[in-house]
């Protein structure tokens, strides 16, 4: 009986721990919105002040919005108006500085909304709220050596071309600076044709 018992507290510590290896610890840049989802038509659940401390568990795959908790609220929140604390200094979040800082890849669907809105007001709303969009892609490659790291890569957004991204990270005295730069496809011309004007 011990046996089992002793099984089962290991994987539940086992689960924890992978739990608390997830989260990070992220600091707002302005007063933002906590929303319900991931995107704007969401309710709002709370705002956040600026410059408050919360838990990032992760973010999109394309690192647009974060999963995070404040003041017992969960909820995602814009990439863009975060910073992830990595080394004790505040980093963006990006395609490029997700993996050295620790986020990860974040899911959002009805059991999420299950689990964390029971009993609000817009509760029973799922499918009003909910749009699904084919997932935003990135592939490429990071190579990392004593001075920093370097990534190139392709966001693939369903419907249109491939956008490119290559960018450096280099880390000093604690701190690092990500440059980058992205290239995105020319538009298609513009054919103009004459315009005949029958009588």
């Amino acid at each position: 009986m011990k046996k089992p018992l002793l099984r089962l507290g290991a994987l539940l510590a086992l689960g924890l721990s992978a739990w608390t290896a997830s989260a990070t610890t992220a600091v707002t840049v302005s007063s933002v919105n906590l929303r319900a989802g991931p995107a704007m038509q969401y309710p709002v659940v709370t705002v956040m002040p600026t410059s408050v401390n919360l838990t990032s568990y992760g973010c999109l795959a394309d690192m647009s919005w974060c999963d995070v908790s404040w003041n017992g609220q969960r909820g995602w929140v814009s990439s863009s108006y975060i910073r992830v604390i990595y080394q004790q200094q505040p980093v963006m979040v990006t395609a490029a500085t997700a993996v050295t800082i620790g986020v990860t890849v974040a899911v959002f669907n009805q059991a999420y909304w299950d689990h964390h809105y029971h009993g609000r007001p817009w509760y029973g709303n799922w499918s009003h709220y909910y749009r699904y969009a084919p997932p935003v892609v990135h592939r490429g490659a990071t190579a990392c050596n004593g001075n920093g790291c370097a990534h190139v890569g392709k966001t693939y957004v369903p419907g249109a071309p491939p956008v490119v991204h290559r960018g450096a990270t280099s880390c000093s005295d604690g701190r690092c600076n990500h440059v980058g730069t992205t290239v995105r496809p020319a538009p298609a011309p513009v054919v103009r044709r004459p315009v005949i004007i029958h009588d």
